[in-house]
């Protein structure tokens, strides 16, 4: 796929406006403080993996309307002083699948929890262990238009907020230090963990690439791909219904998240990704905690000639070395944009 969106000048530069509702504020609150209420915590039980490094948790933790949620939580055998945490958020599709399929953060000295995604997991890996006993209004079988007519009913209302749980449960977990948590995610887990650092605001760090649910509409007008085009075939039969869709997407819109995000940011986008167009992560990147007041340092990665792969193993390496300055100068929030073109 050819490069599709605005050349990487104008997305350097790209802000736009984004119709927020004006009870974004509210709403979010409203909904937290209803899932905040008990301990986010229900169990965590020991696993054998067959990993000698490794020891690893299944996790259970209170969710959107106290739901069960699933985890997987890991940390480097042997280790007992507080470490950071990674949460992680899995793509569009996948569930938490098995605990030794995704070690770089518990190998890189780091305590991880990578959530289950409530109601997916039958497009991608090994599957998921987490329901969602909510799923009855209106709207499409796939999860990108679960509810879509009304914000109360829409999966993302409480996939962000089992979300926002997931790091209230990591820090009650054993052998995390809860002041220095990290959101990290690609896809849909990178939507995920922007939402996050806009919610949560004592976040340490979020790492994202290829966000989903960044610059929505500009998306429904670009790509027939992925989650976005469930949307449009959703919206192609119900033709009375894009208002009512538009007004619950603008909820969930990342670029609004990242206005009101505050902890330092790394960001990674292919030029050629026709799932999450990047403009959406541009939009995001370039708007990000500009509601705040605050200045944190972020950057971001451009990979010209990939697509919705990113820079893959190189844009993690990428995150480790960054991180890894982050949180070994954790006074050191300011710093500026930076943006790297031509980083494939």
């Amino acid at each position: 796929m050819p490069a599709f969106d605005l050349p990487l000048t104008e997305l350097e530069c790209y802000r736009p406006d984004i119709e927020e509702p004006a009870d974004f504020d509210t709403f979010w609150r409203d909904t937290l403080k209803a899932a905040g209420e008990r301990d986010p915590v229900v169990s965590a039980r020991p696993v054998e993996t067959g990993l000698r490094l490794t020891r690893t948790w299944d996790v259970t933790f209170r969710g959107f309307a106290d739901d069960p949620v699933r985890a997987w939580f890991s940390r480097p055998a042997g280790g007992g002083e507080p470490l950071p945490a990674v949460v992680e958020f899995a793509g569009y599709g996948r569930g938490r699948g098995l605990p030794h399929e995704r070690l770089t953060w518990v190998n890189a000295g780091y305590a991880h929890l990578l959530m289950d995604n409530r109601g997916q997991g039958d497009q991608y890996g090994c599957g998921g262990d987490t329901p969602d006993p909510h799923a009855l209004a209106p709207g499409g079988p796939g999860p990108a238009v679960r509810g879509l007519l009304a914000a109360e009913d829409y999966h993302y209302r409480r996939l962000i907020t089992d979300a926002v749980r997931a790091v209230a449960a990591v820090r009650r977990l054993p052998g995390v230090d809860p002041g220095r948590t990290v959101a990290v995610g690609n896809s849909q887990g990178g939507g995920l963990a922007l939402a996050v650092a806009g919610l949560v605001p004592d976040l340490t760090a979020l790492m994202v690439t290829a966000p989903l649910l960044c610059g929505i509409r500009r998306a429904l007008d670009l790509t027939d791909a992925g989650p976005y085009g469930e949307i449009a075939a959703y919206l192609s039969v119900h033709r009375g219904a894009e208002e009512a869709a538009r007004r619950t997407l603008s909820y969930v819109e990342g670029v609004s998240f990242a206005r009101r995000a505050l902890a330092p940011a790394h960001f990674g986008v292919g030029l050629r990704d026709t799932v999450c167009p990047p403009s959406g992560a541009y939009a995001a990147f370039n708007r990000y905690a500009e509601l705040t007041g605050a200045h944190p340092r972020k950057e971001i990665h451009a990979y010209p000639f990939n697509g919705h792969e990113g820079g893959e193993a190189v844009q993690v390496r990428r995150q480790l070395d960054w991180l890894r300055t982050v949180l070994d100068e954790p006074g050191d929030a300011g710093g500026g944009a930076r943006s790297v073109p031509g980083a494939g």
